[in-house]
Parts: C-alpha cells; sequence; structure tokens
C-alpha cells in the first residue's frame, strides 16, 4: 500500500539525517547512516541481546552529535525483534517480558506517580493508527481509583489516556489539546505513543524506540509546531515510544540502486561502469535523480507492507501488554507467575 505524506499528517514523521537526507526516526538508523562514513563524538551506544531480542541504547550527550544526527539530546532504547512479523506468540510473550523491565528502569516510576498517555496519530490511517489502538487496548485506571479504589486493590497507579487525532481531522493543534488536558489532571508523566518511519523494510514493525525526549508534531515534513516535551508541557517529563510503519518510497529506490549496482559488479564485467558510478554518488545525488524520476507520476510516496492491518495490531498488543506491566505491579508480578509456569 502506498500513501501520499498528507495521508499521514499526524506528529513527528521523517526525520531526515543531516547532510544525507536520509528518511528515518530511529535515532539508532541515523547513527549507523552517519558512522558509515564517520565517527560523531558525543554519541554512545551500547548493544546486547539474544537471536530474538536486540537492546541498543544511544545516548546523545552533545549539542554538536545532536544536530549531526538530527535528534534531541537524551537517551534512546530500541529492542529489535525480527521474528515479530512471523506472528510467534511465544516471541510475543518474551518480548512483553523484556520490554516491561526496560521500561520501568526508563521511566523510573515511583509507587505514586500518575501517567498519562497520549495516543498520536490518524485512527483512519491504518499505518498511522498505532497511538490511538494502544491508547484503546490499555489498562485506565485514574477514574476506578477515585470512584471505587477497593475495586482495584493494592499494586496499581493511576493511568489515564486520550488520543487527540491530528490537525486535519480536528481542526485543533495536538500540543494545544494535550496542553489543555494536562493543566487540568496534572499527571507526574506522560508517555506519547506514535507510529514512526524507518530507513530499511525489515524494520517495519520489528522495531520499538523509547527516547526521553518526547515528540515534535511536524517536524520532519517542514511544518515545525509546538513540541510535546518538558518543556512546553510545564516540566512534566515526556517519554515518546515509536514503532516505524512506513518506509520513504525514494529510500527504498536508494538503496535498490546500490543492491543493484553491488550485483552487477560481483556478477558482470559490464556492470562494473554503472556501479562505479553509482557506487560515487552520494545520497543526495540519487535522492535527486529519484524524485525526477518518480514525480511526475506518483510525487512523494511512503510505502508500508501489504498486511499492516495484522501488524499493527499485534505490535499494539505488544506495546500494551508491556505498559501495563511497567505500570502496575500487580499486573508485573501476575506477569511474572505466568512466565514461571509456562518455563
Amino acid at each position: 500500500m502506498v500513501f501520499s505524506f498528507s495521508e499521514l499528517n499526524s506528529s513527528e514523521k521523517f526525520g531526515c539525517v543531516p547532510g544525507f537526507n536520509v528518511r528515518t526516526d530511529l535515532a539508532l538508523e541515523a547513527h549507523e547512516v552517519i558512522t558509515r562514513t564517520e565517527d560523531i563524538p558525543g554519541v554512545n551506544v551500547e548493544k546486547e541481546g539474544d537471536e530474538d531480542i536486540i537492546i541498543n541504547r544511544v545516548s546523545i550527550t552533545t549539542e554538536q552529535a545532536a544536530a549531526r544526527m538530527g535528534k534531541q539530546i537524551g537517551n534512546y532504547l530500541t529492542l529489535e525483534v525480527p521474528g515479530l512479523r512471523k506472528k510467534n506468540t511465544a516471541l510475543q510473550d518474551k518480548v512483553v517480558r523484556v520490554f516491561y523491565k526496560e521500561l520501568q528502569a526508563f521511566f523510573n516510576l515511583n509507587g505514586e506517580q500518575s501517567v498519562l498517555v497520549i495516543g498520536l496519530g490518524n485512527w483512519n490511517v491504518t499505518p498511522d493508527a498505532l497511538g490511538p489502538r494502544v491508547v484503546q487496548e490499555l489498562f485506565i485506571t485514574r477514574h476506578i481509583l477515585q470512584m471505587k479504589p477497593e475495586i482495584l486493590g493494592e499494586g496499581y497507579r493511576s493511568v489515564c489516556a486520550i488520543s487527540p487525532g491530528v490537525l486535519g481531522i480536528t481542526g485543533i493543534e495536538t500540543s494545544e489539546i494535550i496542553t489543555g488536558v494536562v493543566k487540568k489532571i496534572r499527571p507526574d508523566v506522560i508517555i506519547a505513543i506514535d507510529a514512526l518511519a524507518a530507513q530499511r523494510m525489515d524494520r517495519l514493525a520489528t522495531t520499538i524506540q523509547v527516547s526521553d525526549t518526547g515528540v515534535v508534531p511536524g517536524s520532519g515534513v517542514g511544518n515545525r509546531r509546538l513540541g510535546i516535551n518538558r518543556q512546553t508541557m510545564e516540566g512534566i517529563p515526556v517519554f515518546a515510544i515509536g514503532v516505524p510503519t512506513v518506509v520513504d518510497a525514494i529510500t527504498i529506490a536508494g538503496d535498490s540502486m546500490d543492491k543493484l549496482a553491488e550485483a552487477l559488479k560481483r556478477e558482470s564485467p559490464q556492470g562494473n561502469m554503472f556501479a562505479g558510478i553509482v557506487q560515487k554518488m552520494d545520497w543526495e545525488e540519487k535522492r535527486n535523480i529519484i524524485k525526477e524520476v518518480m514525480q511526475p507520476f506518483a510525487g512523494d510516496l511512503i510505502v508500508t507492507p501489504k498486511e499492516i492491518d495484522t501488524l499493527i495490531d499485534d505490535i499494539s498488543l505488544v506495546i500494551t501488554a508491556s505498559l501495563d506491566a511497567a505500570f502496575h505491579q500487580k499486573i508485573a508480578q501476575e506477569e511474572e507467575n505466568r512466565a514461571a509456569v509456562v518455563h
């Protein structure tokens, strides 16, 4: 399936890596792209995990590194789980057990802090519906704890949620809606859920990024608006959770050019000239050529897998289960007990 930029007008999409113009919202990918040709002082990367789940921690510590990466100073946690697209329920359970513990450490919540979850995105467009879907499935407790706390008992915190929609539907800036809600309910922590863009197709619906930098709606499509972060939310910490669901078509075409050049160089002496030309071109040159070819027929396009409906269903449930366990001690205990029985 292919969508125009205007159809996915929700939040921070297609952050470009400066100097490369590779569209990606993943700090890990931005680092991978830049370090192909240079080192970046001020960026620390740690990697761990097993054959099922790879955990990457990227920390951007200086303004220079942030500008080079096209990201905010802060911490970025990324889980890469290639098997998530294979409908493997055992792996999904394993991801939940790993992810909720990572979230607990990342959020550093105490037993009393209240949480507001924001489901960013357009619920009418499947690749952009991740945020609303998570909010729909999330265990909401604020109203119960206020009215009938005895129903829940111990081990639960106050959690509320909102899916504010997008500017094209509501006519109201997303940050304006959220600011109004925050002033009224005064949560201790804000967590924004959003669909992202990746550079590589194999990262769609298999990669989850968490950051402590918040979200800047519209920045990736040249329509920078009021951010959703600690500064704009009256000093309240804002965390962002995102999953890539789309890839820029130009990025796919550029990668295809590189792979074709490599194949020709290996298999055919006649391909050496073409391969040499392609491999000497920088990304901006490739991008301009591809855009010139595509523009008359399709304009700026983004691409999502044909099975995106199922992928959104699966990944939203994984994120929801992980958040529920990270928020509520009682659910985390039940998750551990269930895991012990399984093993």
